[in-house]
């Protein structure tokens, strides 16, 4: 302290300046012309005399400089890359703090994957902070490799890293004042830490049951008017724009100046290829000021905001005391980034990172050998009609996670299902892969348009058993077998063979490659995708591995079978009833 305040009082020379900075005062929403002066990894002032010195000096020649930005939610499991490189490739878009949920690792490998996570962000150079996972298992109606209670959580919640209870997405044991639920809540609460929610689809009513339980925060708005509700009952809104998700520009009409303090930018998940392309809240920034909004505006959700919701109270700024977290644009309204600097470091320019991580790891044999499927043949996987061909069948909305409860006329002969791909009703199977119990939930998908071949992920939220979509039932199984002999992955099918394939051995959801190789298998894995579906302008994975999530609307496939999320209960496959 009587070092700083010795910087502060130009007594003592400071580390580094930033001179002739266009600075972003996201407290006053305006500009500033200043020198940037950095001590200790602290800025120690905003010198708009030219007063200081400092050992290292550099002109920002007038460029616009903001603060590091924050991703408000995110589960880093879905980039497919372990905390150090998934810092390599976000830092030079910007981004140099996140606030992640582990529930992805953690609902495979429980209390070893939550340690290997808090272990290896350790050796990340942006700011990671954890949200415990609140539901492990997501629900009763599915098998993970986990089971978390509040007792089991409890190691954690004083680790300096935990900011508190992640994403509380099983509503009913919240509304239903479930013993369990309420104990791992009050863990949080006790720890004087945050609630994150949940909110998919929830009333006014059942939302103020989140709020009677302390939470604070949802990701999950897709309109502007559930927006607006949110903050009416004083939660923070974080606006989610990822790769299967993208409400951004849906609700930013529910942003005001009146009350935009109460929004924050998240992507949730997204994968490895778009992350590279585009990084996520860089972007989320960018998209906002080409729909209106003021860049100032859209900065200071990006960065105080999410502090100030996260209670990270030296980040989010660039001002007196506050950490040296900041980035140098070339251009405003694109968000084209020259510099960032972490913690008063310069770490990349131009895009590319000035000195390059490679973290050994150090990693139980229990969540490198973690898929442990079953033996399956095609009577595994037939789906029989008893009475005639109607079915319950799940729409799929690409780029969305919501799902739309169809009820069709299908093909059925001798009794059983069997794929059109002129209909496009393709057979969809979730198999159980954690403990050899050997369930498997079988279904019918509209939506997803392959013409043949069939595609297979260990990546299914949040239990992250495999899943698999095909045209046959042939090249089903020689997915799922690939996935058991890789240890979990990304597999494309065709004709009986591998086409493309990515390996993600820890725990099945991501992998050992540095970012720049698993990026390249990355494109060779869509390549093949194109193969099967020229026409394919989603994200396919990503959208498969959301239809097995019983927690969001409205009809989802788990290891137990078809299940509708707005009644929270399983259905048959056969369905009574006029077709749509």
């Amino acid at each position: 302290m009587e070092r700083f305040i010795h910087l502060s009082q130009n007594r003592i020379e400071a580390d580094f300046i930033l001179k002739n900075a266009l600075v972003a005062d996201v407290f006053s929403l305006c500009w500033r012309k200043a020198n940037i002066v950095v001590a200790d990894g602290k800025i120690i002032a905003l010198d708009e005399k030219d007063e200081f010195t400092a050992k290292v000096v550099e002109d920002a020649n007038g460029r616009y400089v903001i603060p590091g930005l924050i991703d408000a939610h995110i589960h880093i499991e879905s980039s497919m890359l372990p905390p150090t490189q998934f810092s390599q490739i976000l830092l030079p878009h910007g981004v140099t703090s996140v606030i992640t949920d582990p529930h992805e690792i953690v609902n495979v490998s429980g209390s070893k994957g939550m340690e290997f996570m808090l272990d290896h962000a350790k050796n990340a150079t942006m700011d990671i902070y954890f949200m415990l996972p609140s539901s492990v298992p997501c629900t009763s109606f599915e098998h993970a490799g986990a089971v978390m209670k509040a007792k089991d959580l409890a190691p954690f919640i004083q680790n300096e890293q935990v900011l508190g209870l992640a994403e509380v997405m099983d509503f009913p044991a919240v509304l239903g004042a479930d013993s369990d639920m309420l104990d791992k809540i009050a863990l949080a609460q006790n720890a004087n830490k945050m609630v994150d929610g949940h909110g998919a689809g929830l009333s006014r009513y059942q939302l103020r049951g989140y709020r009677a339980a302390g939470i604070r925060t949802d990701h999950e708005c897709v309109t502007a008017e559930e927006a607006r509700e949110r903050v009416k009952q004083g939660l923070y809104v974080l606006i989610r724009e990822g790769s299967a998700a993208k409400n951004l520009v849906d609700l930013l009409p529910a942003v005001t100046s009146a009350n935009a303090r109460r929004f924050a930018f998240c992507t949730d998940d997204k994968h490895l290829d778009e992350l590279i392309e585009e990084g996520s809240i860089n972007y989320a920034v960018s998209l906002a000021i080409q729909h209106g909004m003021n860049p100032l505006q859209a900065i200071q959700l990006a960065t105080l905001n999410a502090a100030e919701c996260y209670r990270l109270v030296d980040k989010g700024a660039i001002a007196e005391g506050y950490t040296a977290d900041f980035i140098m644009l070339e251009d405003l309204h694109k968000m084209k980034i020259s510099s960032v600097w972490k913690d008063g470091v310069k770490v990349s320019e131009n895009g590319k990172m000035l000195q390059n991580e490679t973290i050994s790891m150090n990693i139980d044999e229990t969540i490198l050998n973690s898929v442990h499927l079953p033996n399956i043949t095609a009577s595994d996987l037939a789906i029989p009609f008893k009475e005639g061909n109607r079915a319950n069948v799940i729409g799929i909305m690409p780029n969305q996670l919501i799902t739309k409860h169809l009820i069709k006329e299908v093909d059925v002969r001798n009794g059983v299902f069997v794929p059109s791909i002129e209909d496009d009703l393709l057979k969809l199977a979730v198999v159980e892969r954690h403990h050899s119990r050997g369930t498997i939930g079988l279904g019918i998908v509209h939506g997803f348009g392959l013409k043949k071949g069939a595609v297979a992920t260990t990546i299914a939220h949040d239990s992250h058993n495999a899943i698999v979509v095909g045209t046959n039932d042939a090249d089903m199984i020689v997915a799922l077998n690939a996935l058991q002999e890789m240890q979990g992955g990304l597999v494309v099918v065709n004709e009986g063979k591998v086409i493309g394939s990515l390996a993600l051995p820890i725990a099945g959801i991501m992998t050992t490659l540095d970012a720049s190789e698993a990026e390249e298998k990355v494109k060779e894995t869509h390549a093949a995708l194109h193969r099967i579906h020229p026409d394919l302008n989603f994200h396919l994975f990503l959208t498969l591995s959301f239809l097995s999530l019983p927690v969001i609307p409205e009809l989802k496939l788990t290891d137990t079978g078809l299940f509708d999320v707005q009644h929270f209960k399983h259905l048959p496959i056969e369905a009574v009833g006029s077709s749509d």
